[in-house]
């Protein structure tokens, strides 16, 4: 099969069950495994994401009130993400990988279905991913593993990750008292993590303070968030990679309440790698439980982790 992947969780699926060679194109986002970064690009993305947390998020909600048709107030599709529908047709994919969950992070699947209303001679199947919660992830999984006819792989990949992530709920349940955590999806302005989220910081052994299983991640005042004064804050804004977020450390350490947080004045604010792992609904969820355990616990897990995922913010 020729396939194309317009998420980068389901590239990361893909590679897993062995079927990276099958692929032919990308999305921008698509980086890893580093070799489909060879691969032709497939999107783009249609706003300036080299500024600063709060200039992208007010282009985004620009995005949206322009999507408002000001003659019957029915809000259409918000377009982020364009795709190159003249290099589509030329990589005559049968499958293209894309998801439903958030329009805003990842090329939608409404953004493929009018790609391919203008693709002459081919008919792709459209395979949408769908992950609010870790449990649909690993069903994810084996929704890729169908496709690609390896149905069987895919359970065993998935029986694989609940084992470690049971190692890790089990390594942690007797080092002491567990921390209240609160993972930050963006910075300015601020965003609790959501979703799938606040079961990884329950496998590592943390107290979700902010966000539900399975919802999407609720918008937080800065009063609320001192309010609550969790022990530990971590930064892991969503598509930034780790250098990124320290790049937008600026915008808190700027706010007058930032010097009063609790977790701050312990020297327990953590960055990690929200590109790679936190927000990736993918197999590295798990090494993003190991890490938020990590961060948690350090060397008492005793379980080692990427040391250039996340850092101690000064």
């Amino acid at each position: 099969m020729r396939l194309v992947s317009l998420l980068a969780s389901a590239t990361e699926m893909i590679a897993e069950l062995g079927c990276l060679d099958q692929m032919v194109g990308r999305s921008h986002e698509c980086d890893y495994p580093p070799e489909v970064k060879t691969l032709p690009v497939v999107s783009t993305v249609q706003i300036d994401v080299d500024t600063d947390s709060a200039q992208i998020d007010a282009q985004i909600k620009q995005l949206a009130q322009a999507s408002v048709a000001p003659q019957d107030a029915a809000l259409k599709a918000l377009s982020i993400y364009a795709i190159d529908v003249a290099q589509l047709q030329a990589l005559r994919p049968d499958v293209i990988f894309t998801q439903t969950q958030c329009e805003v992070c990842a090329v939608s699947e409404r953004d493929v279905t009018r790609a391919i209303e203008h693709l002459t001679g081919i008919q792709p199947r459209v395979v949408s991913l769908a992950p609010y919660r870790l449990s649909d992830v690993w069903e994810d999984i084996l929704r890729v593993g169908q496709a690609l006819g390896r149905r069987e792989r895919a359970e065993t990949l998935v029986q694989g990750y609940q084992r470690r992530l049971m190692h890790l709920s089990d390594a942690t349940a007797h080092l002491g008292t567990k921390a209240r955590v609160t993972v930050l999806e963006w910075l300015d302005p601020l965003m609790a993590a959501g979703n799938w989220t606040p079961e990884l910081v329950a496998y590592a052994g943390g107290e979700n303070v902010f966000g539900e299983i399975g919802q999407h991640s609720p918008w937080l005042s800065w009063d609320e968030l001192q309010a609550a004064d969790p022990d530990v804050l971590i930064l892991s804004p969503c598509g930034f990679t780790l250098e990124r977020t320290m790049v937008d450390l600026t915008l808190l350490r700027a706010h007058p309440l930032w010097q009063s947080l609790r977790a701050v004045k312990n020297g327990r604010v953590y960055a990690i790698d929200g590109n790679a792992y936190l927000n990736r609904s993918g197999p590295r969820l798990v090494e993003s439980a190991e890490l938020l355990g990590h961060v948690l616990w350090g060397e008492r897990l005793g379980i080692e982790v990427n040391p250039g995922a996340w850092k101690r913010v000064e």
